[in-house]
């Protein structure tokens, strides 16, 4: 049985996507002729690859079995064609981030791995793309806020870290003390979004607050330090995230009692495998050696 590569990239296309049309228009193909594609590939392994839907295409499970073979096979022949044109012989490993972690991982973690015999390359997405990018083979470690368990993959918690309220250092509530949601509701707020938790706080700020001024919750982490530090504005956020800006005393954390407990939750992620690969988890190694 003879397998095509174009057809294997496709599929590999319709998991990342979750869509037949929107894998057709990214090769300028009609929407039959991926079906047509698709039909022949499952006809070939003998088993149904997706589970078609009005809003897309879902892997079934012998499509998610099938996969980082799919994937490895791609990967080899990509490999070969870098190895004829005298591409660098180290291996490379892919790490994905979500925005929110990236200055917290992606520096230190370079610097840590300086002289290491290994390239890495950083990328940017939300948590479930990161994960669909793992069990295809895009990405090697992925760095995601806590989320539900995939079947191959692994998950492990880097930390959690608090969310606290901060505003900069000469702020009015800065010089206050023993402070509550409401003395803090009708300040210009912008909390970092990090998860339903964020909804809940909008909301219980809002009954406290006397107008209809907006509350902004925005991403990444550094924005929400930007508009803090030079626009005056109160933001809750992870504590870990502010940890720098806190250390100089350019942000200071406000105590407020009746802040509810929320953890911002952060995991490294990887696709398990049979197939050793050193170059993974010496990245992994140092990864851990940095968070402790």
């Amino acid at each position: 049985m003879a397998l095509s590569f174009d057809d294997l990239a496709l599929l590999v296309e319709i998991v990342e996507s979750g869509s037949f049309s929107q894998a057709a228009a990214r090769r300028r193909w009609s929407q039959p002729q991926v079906s047509q594609r698709v039909a022949a590939l499952e006809d070939q392994l003998g088993v149904q690859l997706f589970a078609r839907h009005r809003r897309g295409a879902t892997p079934t499970p012998a499509c998610q079995t099938f996969l980082p073979s799919a994937q490895q096979a791609l990967d080899a022949i990509e490999a070969g064609k870098l190895a004829v044109q005298g591409a660098p012989a180290l291996p490379q490993v892919v790490l994905a981030c979500v925005p929110s972690l990236t200055s917290l991982l992606f520096g230190p973690l370079l610097l840590k791995l300086a002289d290491a015999p290994l390239e890495i390359r950083c990328t940017t997405d939300h948590s479930p793309v990161i994960m669909e990018k793992l069990l295809t083979g895009r990405a090697q470690l992925g760095f995601v806020l806590k989320c539900p368990a995939i079947a191959g993959i692994q998950l492990e918690r880097l930390y959690s870290s608090p969310i606290v309220a901060v505003v900069r250092r000469g702020h009015p509530l800065a010089r206050r003390s023993a402070l509550n949601l409401a003395d803090v509701a009708n300040a210009r707020l912008a909390p970092q979004f990090w998860g339903e938790g964020c909804d809940e706080l909008i909301r219980m700020l809002r009954a406290h607050r006397r107008s209809d001024s907006a509350i902004h919750a925005i991403q990444p982490a550094s924005a929400a330090i930007e508009l803090a530090l030079e626009h005056g504005f109160l933001t809750f956020m992870p504590e870990m995230a502010a940890a720098r800006q806190l250390k100089l005393g350019n942000l200071v954390k406000l105590e407020i009692g009746d802040l509810p407990r929320w953890e911002w939750e952060a995991m490294v992620a990887w696709r398990s495998g049979k197939r050793p690969d050193a170059a993974k988890q010496r990245v992994l190694q140092a990864v851990r050696e940095l968070v402790h």
